[in-house]
């Protein structure tokens, strides 16, 4: 169905004037998700879209059937098209079946990750108006069925709690339960009772942003869909390419990279649960992969591997890591490009056929023509000169419009002429002819562990209710597995001595911090350093930290 069938309070939509537009230039698809799964397992049923590490396989035509079955039960258990829904699950087939279910049905899934505890998913759940929860019953050894019961008792709008891969029964619906319940042809004729617009939102993502408030990020069937399509024709993604994912399915890049494109043309993707480097390389040579991406410390544990050689990766053509490829692909002997990416709307990297200084010494371009990017003066709406250093800033067919019903955030980030203010430095260059970007830092205090991103506004004011501190400033500091990992400068109350690194960890989780949150090292002080104009002095305490971290590498073992 075209256009909007279902405005959902809080979200801003495009305008007709900008949807004729994005149309016209192909930068939109008109065609729900749902429809373009079901185009493709009317194409080639029996391929492989989906496998698993474990060697599970699910065929277009097996994801059509088990989607159309769980989004029709879905409905009969009482949720309704527009209902949102949070997710804690990890890169496995079931996910790609719920989440493929709740777009057909109209579904909303929140976008979390299953590492969120009590203070996230409360503060998702309030903002969405979630009255879903979806989990994965194995996900790790913490008992993710048990807290979202806790979570459904604090927040009683929370009525629907599915289990996929239980062991046994329990106080909950269980997703297999939920497919065989409904009969394929019952539920074909369920859904096709629903109207889904392709300018219709049907996922929230979420921001990594500075502040300790979430964020979330609406994005629509026909602008994701053309996102995702335009990458695929510059990296030569095909129904004959084989990807490789091994991070959360349900966020942005694997929404882009990993998702959307095997629904669209039909190709294979390999899911991995977990990072493995050795099980990873074992996958690209049995499963014949040909591209791969790397977020967070797939990309430095590969570089650590040693034994590369004994894998065979003739299949592999195309490999796209945050940073450091031109090592890797000496390392590899693949191509590789380096990745800017943010869930607000832009993805930049560099295709197979870029020179290898754009590649390897920026961050490439942008992969939609009509996007629009320009490099700011911190703090303004003025360009910079190609060459200077800026604020990257950007608009087109998927960039933000609006955070969800956060009109006062939306202010501090998008301007009055539609860019949106990313608070990363870049510098523009023009490479062969190329014109690209590549990433010089941030100005805001964040912390990209991983490529999970965290403010430390609200890890600093939890750090504050412990008795023996006066004060904190959180900073990163440059880690060579995870990018970036959290150091916490902390001033004790008189009397008091600063809390030891497990100590304080152990209050945090009491508190309800999600793990990944927590600071990996502890600096005692008794002041802060500050600027000029007497505020505190971030960019100090960086740099601090990173001149102590090599002091320390220079010391003899």
């Amino acid at each position: 169905m075209e256009g909007i069938s279902r405005r959902l309070a809080g979200v801003s939509y495009r305008g007709p004037e900008e949807a004729t537009r994005y149309f016209a230039s192909g930068a939109w698809i008109d065609i729900t998700i749902g429809d373009a799964l079901r185009r493709t397992a009317a194409r080639v049923p029996d391929r492989i879209a989906f496998c698993s590490e474990e060697g599970r396989e699910i065929t277009f035509r097996q994801l059509d059937e088990q989607s159309e079955r769980l989004g029709a039960a879905l409905l009969d258990l009482g949720f309704t098209p527009g209902d949102r829904a949070i997710f804690q699950m990890g890169t496995v087939l079931e996910t790609v079946v719920a989440l493929t279910a709740c777009f057909k049905a109209g579904i909303l899934p929140v976008a979390t990750v299953a590492q969120y505890r009590e203070i996230e998913v409360g503060q998702l759940t309030d903002l969405s108006g979630a009255t879903g929860y979806f989990v994965q019953a194995d996900f790790s050894a913490f008992d993710l069925v048990g807290f979202a019961q806790s979570m459904q008792a604090k927040h009683p709008g929370l009525k629907h709690l599915v289990v996929a891969r239980a062991k046994g029964p329990g106080a909950y619906v269980q997703m297999e339960s939920l497919i065989e319940s409904v009969p394929l042809e019952a539920a074909r004729k369920r859904l096709a009772e629903v109207e889904i617009g392709t300018e219709d939102c049907f996922i929230f993502q979420l921001s990594g942003g500075s502040t300790g408030v979430p964020k979330i990020i609406p994005r629509f069937h026909a602008e994701y869909l053309g996102h995702s399509a335009a990458w695929s024709k510059i990296l030569r993604i095909d129904e004959h390419s084989i990807g490789l994912w091994s991070l959360p399915i349900i966020h942005n890049a694997g929404q882009i990279w990993a998702y959307m494109p095997t629904l669209l043309w039909g190709r294979t993707m390999v899911l991995m649960s977990r990072v493995d480097i050795p099980l990873m390389l074992e996958l690209m040579a049995r499963r014949r992969v040909t591209e791969s991406f790397s977020i967070g410390p797939i990309a430095p544990q590969m570089l650590a591997y040693k034994d590369i050689r004994r894998h065979d990766l003739s299949s592999l053509r195309y490999f796209i890591s945050m940073g450091n490829s031109k090592a890797i692909e000496a390392h590899l002997g693949v191509k590789m490009s380096n990745l800017y990416g943010i869930t607000e709307g832009l993805l930049m990297t560099g295709s197979p056929d870029s020179p290898a200084a754009v590649r390897h010494n920026t961050h490439g371009f942008s992969g939609c023509p009509d996007d629009e990017i320009r490099i700011v003066a911190p703090g303004s709406d003025t360009p910079v000169r190609d060459g200077e250093l800026g604020e990257l800033t950007f608009r087109g067919p998927s960039s933000l419009r609006a955070y969800y019903n956060a009109p006062d955030l939306t202010a501090e980030t998008v301007s009055t002429e539609g860019f949106v203010h990313t608070g990363d430095l870049a510098i523009a260059h023009t490479i062969e002819g190329v014109r690209c970007y590549s990433f010089e830092g941030r100005t805001k205090d964040n912390i990209n562990r991983g490529g999970e991103k965290y403010g430390t506004f609200e890890v600093e004011n939890l750090i504050r209710l412990h008795p023996d501190v006066s004060d904190v400033a959180i900073v990163p500091m440059p880690d060579p597995v995870y990018l970036e990992r959290a150091c916490a400068y902390v001033i004790a109350r008189p009397g008091a001595a600063v809390p030891e690194l497990k100590t304080l960890g152990d209050f945090l989780i009491a508190q309800g911090l999600a793990k990944f949150k927590l600071p990996e090292r502890v600096e005692p002080m008794t002041a802060f350093p500050v600027t000029r104009v007497g505020k505190l002095d971030k960019l100090e305490l960086r740099k601090s930290i990173a001149r102590k971290l090599e002091e320390e590498r220079g010391k003899p073992a």
